[in-house]
């Protein structure tokens, strides 16, 4: 009996032990992900939850991607949670409330409205020629004077937009969360 406890017990603390991956140890599979865009001082780059798997570029790329995808939904979602708290309405819309009461209030024409835009800029929004330079760039063969800039310039934009969208996320968050504390109006002091 002594032994099949014994046994249990070093069967489960091998399940918390450290796994030896090969691939882990690896220095030529792992990118120096440090240099990448986004990576900014004092952190540098900072993945304490190890997603990306000691460095494994591809998967880096792919947490990007989701990144840019949700800063960029999350700068939309900020800018008109503050638009709407000042109380500027689309047409036909006047009635409904700002904030997450909007959720419980829109009538069904709006929701299909918004899944509608939604569809098409998921459509629409994506690098339909195979010309882009990185993911998020949707320009789709147009320039809009871009491939003028320096790489350095282009680099900077990139971080603008990365660090933004960051921001933002903690903005729609933090409103978010101030709204159901109930306290929202002492952060933002419109009507």
């Amino acid at each position: 009996m002594r032994a099949a406890v014994f046994a249990s017990l070093l069967v489960g603390a091998a399940a918390f032990a450290p796994a030896q991956d090969a691939a882990r140890a690896s220095t030529a599979l792992n990118a120096d992900l440090s240099k990448e865009i986004g990576a900014m001082p004092p952190l540098g780059f900072y993945d304490p939850l190890d997603l990306t798997c000691g460095g494994d570029k591809d998967i880096f790329d792919n947490l990007r991607a989701v990144e840019l995808t949700h800063g960029r939904v999350a700068m939309m979602a900020f800018t008109g949670y503050i638009t709407t708290k000042a109380g500027v309405r689309l047409p036909g819309y006047e009635d409904v409330p700002a904030g997450l009461a909007a959720l419980k209030e829109m009538p069904a024409n709006a929701w299909v409205w918004t899944f509608f835009t939604v569809a098409c800029l998921q459509i629409m929004m994506r690098d339909a020629t195979g010309e882009s330079e990185f993911y998020g760039d949707f320009r789709n063969g147009f320039d809009f004077g871009w491939d003028k800039q320096t790489d350095e310039w282009k680099r900077e934009k990139r971080t603008i937009e990365i660090n933004n969208g960051r921001a933002a996320q903690m903005g729609i968050l933090g409103l978010m969360v101030h709204e159901s504390m109930g306290n929202l109006d002492l952060i933002v002091p419109f009507n």
